[in-house]
């Protein structure tokens, strides 16, 4: 293929934007520093200076789609800077387990893999529904969306280091089951409510299902370490997309510091 031939290509794709609109309404992961922006200047003169809008923004790293980075959990893993940008891109699956999905629910590699081909060193997209109770949707529930919204079942993690994936997204507010972070603690009557859910379904306590030495944040202290870190808060267009294999891209801030970095994440089809 030469030059003319791949520009012609990708000017025939069709690319989707899989990124959450950002505001100063957008709500970060419980207990972040939210979005705040404020003029410095203005184009007639405010503040210190005139003939230009400028703007100062504060925010911490987790406010809507962002990438964690290896940092964030790894003391000594790599910054966002640090990661060559061909780790960003590359092919892989969109699974759409929506239908399946309810409250607290679990998803296992089983129910993907009916839905797609996912291959070795995919990029991993899970559409679990909970976008659409994501802050700019009509159906927005704040704790519907970062308490209650589905997670990996055990073992989950194990798979992922198997197969080996570049990096995994999530349309809610962490790639780790609530219930297996710290708003188990925060949130103690949802806590009762979802062990109740499991109990029914599995026969289990929680933390028989998910021994807290084991489980507690597993998707990034186990995974981290490995290289193999996610994106959550994805949403946009992921409806569009659902069960195929796409072309996947995360654009962070080449941040040499940065333990985590807002971005735009998109897929190409034809």
């Amino acid at each position: 293929m030469n030059n003319n031939e791949f520009i012609d290509l990708m000017t025939k794709s069709k690319m989707y934007d899989l990124t959450q609109p950002l505001s100063v309404h957008t709500p970060p992961w419980p207990s972040y520093i939210p979005l705040s922006v404020q003029y410095f200047k203005r184009i007639a003169g405010a503040h210190m200076g005139q003939g230009a809008n400028g703007q100062v923004i504060t925010t911490s790293n987790h406010v809507g789609t962002h990438m964690d980075g290896e940092i964030h959990f790894h003391a000594s893993g790599r910054s966002i800077g640090q990661v060559p940008m061909s780790e960003w891109i590359g092919p892989g699956a969109v699974v759409d387990i929506s239908k399946e999905m309810g409250d607290y629910d679990l998803y296992d590699p089983d129910l993907l893999m009916k839905k797609v081909e996912i291959k070795k060193n995919d990029i991993l997209l899970i559409n679990t529904g909970y976008h659409r109770y994501a802050w700019y949707e009509k159906d927005s529930d704040e704790v519907r969306y970062f308490v209650k919204h589905p997670g990996p079942g055990p073992k989950f993690h194990e798979w992922c280091l198997d197969m080996k994936f570049k990096w995994i997204g999530v349309d809610c507010g962490s790639a780790d089951h609530p219930m297996n972070t710290i708003i188990r603690n925060w949130h103690p009557k949802l806590f009762i409510e979802a062990e109740k859910k499991l109990k029914k379904n599995y026969k289990k306590s929680w933390d028989e299902m998910f021994p807290p030495e084991i489980y507690y944040q597993v998707m990034h202290l186990k995974l981290f370490p490995k290289g193999i870190v996610h994106a959550e808060n994805i949403g946009g267009e992921i409806e569009k997309i659902g069960n195929k294999r796409v072309y996947v891209g995360f654009f962070p801030l080449k941040g040499m510091e940065l333990e985590s970095a807002m971005g735009r994440c998109v897929a190409w089809l034809p």
